[in-house]
């Protein structure tokens, strides 16, 4: 039978042993690189300037956009998205920036999103009345072609910007890429008095798009009854 040590050395810990003794210093690096990864964590992150300046723009602080501006920034940034400024602006309703933006002699009033979409675009759909008026008196394009300001007034039933464009020449019947006008769009969206205030203005009920579809035929498509009798009716007195 093997005698079994009974010896105090037998029962020292590890850590009083060689082994890991020699692990020591690897473990002391192991902590200190850790330690050295917490803090590169920990270390605030700074914004881009870009970033600041599209934050600024979306939340209507002009003092941040123009304090950008003064150190150089271009106007006519866009985001991540392709999105310019006057365009992020006139899609938030940040008029103050918008403004800011329209007296800097560099900012170009016709660039587009990627979607053919600018700024005046935006404040018709928007339904902002103040900025479609600044960007008309900027001489910003009424009759842009293809989807027209007209159109995104139209479709969300903005009557009081409709009467603006139109007052400012804007072309009633404009087809957009696929001959879609804006009777058309308030037809669509069930806004009877948009559809009237168009009629009313020479809008031409007859006129298709390139897949034979009339005002009418957008509101049947859509279930807008109160379009179809309005639209309806309007036919039935020029027939007369």
């Amino acid at each position: 039978m093997k005698n079994i040590s009974t010896s105090s050395a037998a029962f020292q810990p590890l850590s009083a042993g060689p082994t890991a003794r020699a692990l020591a210093p690897a473990r002391r690096l192991a902590c200190a690189a850790a330690l050295a990864c917490a803090a590169l964590v920990a270390v605030p992150v700074h914004a881009a300037p870009i970033d600041s300046l599209i934050k600024s723009v979306k939340f209507d602080d002009v003092d941040g956009v123009n304090k950008l501006l003064a150190k150089g920034m271009d106007p006519n940034s866009v985001d991540n998205q392709g999105m310019p400024l006057l365009v992020i602006a006139a899609r938030e309703k940040s008029d103050k920036v918008a403004a800011a933006l329209l007296a800097n002699p560099k900012t170009d009033i016709e660039m587009q999103d990627k979607a053919g979409e600018n700024a005046l675009m935006m404040a018709s759909l928007a339904g902002d009345l103040s900025l479609v008026n600044l960007l008309i008196a900027k001489d910003a394009e009424v009759n842009k072609k293809g989807w027209a300001p007209l159109h995104y007034a139209a479709a969300n039933g903005h009557d009081d910007i409709v009467k603006v464009l139109l007052d400012h020449s804007a072309y009633v019947d404009a087809g957009s890429p696929n001959g879609t006008t804006p009777l058309m769009m308030a037809a669509r969206g069930g806004h009877v008095s948009t559809v009237k205030l168009l009629l009313d203005n020479g809008a031409d009920l007859s006129v298709k798009n390139q897949i034979g579809m009339t005002a009418l035929d957008f509101a049947k498509t859509y279930k807008e009854p109160d379009v179809v009798e309005g639209l309806t009716a309007r036919m039935q007195q020029q027939k007369q």
